[in-house]
């Protein structure tokens, strides 16, 4: 369900995981926050989290040898079985002139109010929205929220509230890398199925459709295909720690080579509330490209600090350029960075060593706050006052 001119791109791509029924399946190439997580009134769910037990990691012998047997989650079906009632299927309809596209994908219900996660590209441009319940109920849906940049959309759904089933959600920080996890969705319309894998990766980092880079992103090796977008990836003990969003394939097929990625529950747990309240949620920016400094850097540019980020490119009417911060004046040497860019060492005091520990800090903030610049610029040290703009979407 994205525009046509991203067919055709099939290097290292990433795969959109919602599915156009008798479609073409999309491929993006392009790739969060700190989030504080909800309370329990906040997402108004009286779910008890559901205990679980994780099976450790045993032995078997064979032919004389003996292999690792990995993590499993040793109660699965019954987990599965608790857990499916927060799971739904989403049908869209979409116009396009004389054309109409068919979408499935999938969500997760929040609440008793009808209230349905789900990814921004599944709903995105949707005349017409379905819920289909595990339990066979249908019901019509009205998009209420969309947050493009982290490719989430909250849904509200006509349903008596004794029919839906709230899931938990848990915390994302804690996804340890090898845990067992299983996902619920949709793949290819084949309602509610059940996948399960591990936890391959965290702290990856993807690129929502309009180019805004997602944080924290959980890599996993189960199984999701188109239809599972917008679907729980869930921990050994029922708790929700992922909406699966994408999938990397380099032959640009769009079916699951065992990389699969979620958007963390926490970022979503941050801006439900946003969402719910049908928001069209806006990330900061601050304008500027760089480059992490070392010892070895630094040196070649001639400065006398070695920990920051050195600032490569500032965009023209950015936050940044407003607050006048600048980008190099003359050529490198010997073909290295080009010299004479200012060094960014902390935000509001808080000391940055790396690109992606600055992007943090101003994606934990608002559009239109205001933060300080600490800057080493021909060796002075200076403060600067940037006032963060709305992120803007890539072409």
């Amino acid at each position: 369900m994205r525009r046509a001119w991203l067919q055709g791109m099939v290097l290292s791509a990433t795969i959109v995981i919602s599915m156009v029924v008798g479609g073409v399946l999309v491929v993006n190439v392009a790739g969060n926050d700190s989030n504080p997580a909800l309370t329990e009134a906040t997402t108004t769910s009286s779910t008890v989290p559901i205990a679980a037990t994780s099976g450790a990691a045993t032995t078997a012998t064979t032919g004389g040898s003996t292999a690792v047997v990995a993590s499993a989650i040793e109660n699965l079906p019954d987990l599965v079985a608790q857990v499916s009632p927060s799971v739904v299927r989403i049908q869209t309809s979409t116009s396009q002139g004389a054309f109409n596209a068919e979408g499935v994908g999938s969500g997760v219900v929040i609440d008793r109010d009808g209230h349905i996660l789900t990814n921004y590209h599944v709903v995105e441009g949707a005349t017409s929205v379905t819920v289909v319940l595990a339990d066979g109920t249908e019901a019509t849906a009205t998009v209420l929220g969309t947050d493009p940049g982290n490719d989430l959309a909250v849904i509200r759904a006509a349903v008596q509230p004794q029919r839906l089933v709230p899931a938990v959600f848990g915390n994302s920080d804690a996804a340890r890398v090898g845990e067992p996890v299983f996902a619920i969705g949709n793949p290819f319309s084949l309602s509610f199925s059940v996948t399960s894998g591990i936890v391959s990766a965290v702290e990856r980092e993807r690129p929502a459709l309009n180019g805004r880079p997602i944080r924290s992103v959980i890599q996993t090796d189960a199984a999701v295909n188109p239809g599972n977008s917008g679907g729980p990836l869930f921990n050994g003990r029922g708790e929700v720690i992922g909406i699966n969003t994408s999938i990397e394939n380099p032959t640009g097929q769009g079916v699951f080579v065992g990389i699969g990625f979620a958007v963390p529950s926490n970022t979503a747990l941050r801006f439900i509330p946003r969402l719910i309240d049908g928001e069209s949620v806006a990330h900061p920016q601050l304008g500027i490209a760089g480059v992490d400094l070392n010892d070895l850097n630094a040196a070649d540019l001639g400065l006398d600090v070695s920990a920051g980020v050195y600032v490569t490119t500032v965009s023209p009417g950015s936050a940044a350029a407003n607050a006048g911060l600048s980008g190099p004046t003359s050529a490198g040497v010997d073909g290295g960075l080009p010299r004479g860019g200012d060094v960014i060492t902390a935000i509001d005091g808080q000391a940055v060593t790396s690109i992606v520990a600055l992007a943090a800090v101003i994606d934990g903030h608002n559009v239109g706050d205001t933060v300080t610049l600490t800057i080493i610029r021909g060796g002075d040290t200076l403060q600067l006052e940037a006032t963060l703009q709305e992120w803007q979407s890539s072409s």
